[in-house]
């Protein structure tokens, strides 16, 4: 993986962590155990500090980022989906930051709460858990359900799952040329999302 020292701080990595090998980790990163990092997201502790706890994923093309003399935090168990960007903020245990959701300085998104994809949540916006937010800028939408935060532990399962997938089993390939006749495909039971209906894991 790409991992850069700077002014003589290096990024710390949990052997358990999988950080993908297109990711980019500069400086003062604090990569726990159990993580996921996907191709193409980006840790830059090159001012702020930028923890990831226990069990956390940092999906595609994800930036995290802070002003000097902050940590930018996701705390246990948090699920960052593809594309979001946390600058200098607080992601609580168990949250979900949905797809191309911002959320900016000072902003703290409580326990089990949601931010939906697009969502901007403001400098300094306190979410309080077991919410969902949405828009630009964000506001409380309802309380989540119990079915709705039980789909979330089980889609970041699914990350950590990956994790152990990815150390083990993830190598370089030359691809095939045609598609195999019995060509197998992976499968996820039980991941019906309650928030629409649809059949997939979460939404980041």
């Amino acid at each position: 993986m790409p991992c850069y020292e700077i002014d003589g701080l290096r990024p710390v990595v949990h052997p358990t962590a999988f950080v993908h090998p297109d990711a980019v980790l500069i400086g003062d990163v604090i990569v726990g155990p159990r993580c996921y990092i996907a191709p193409l997201a980006g840790l830059r502790g090159d001012f702020g500090r930028i923890i990831l706890e226990e069990g956390c994923n940092v999906q595609d093309t994800c930036v995290m980022h802070g002003f000097p003399g902050t940590d930018t935090v996701v705390e246990v168990d948090g699920h960052i989906g593809h594309g979001a960007v946390l600058h200098g903020c607080r992601v609580g245990r168990n949250a979900l930051v949905g797809m191309g959701a911002v959320i900016l300085d000072d902003a703290a998104i409580g326990e089990s709460a949601f931010v939906a994809a697009g969502a901007l949540v403001k400098t300094g916006m306190s979410v309080p858990p077991r919410v969902l937010v949405a828009g630009m800028p964000a506001r409380i939408v309802r309380e989540l359900t119990e079915q709705e935060i039980a789909w979330k532990s089980r889609g970041t399962r699914c990350y950590q799952d990956l994790a152990v997938r990815s150390l083990t089993t993830l190598k370089p390939c030359q691809p095939l040329t045609e598609v195999e006749a019995d060509r197998r495909r992976f499968g996820l039971a039980g991941m019906r999302n309650p928030m629409y209906g649809g059949a997939r894991g979460p939404r980041g």
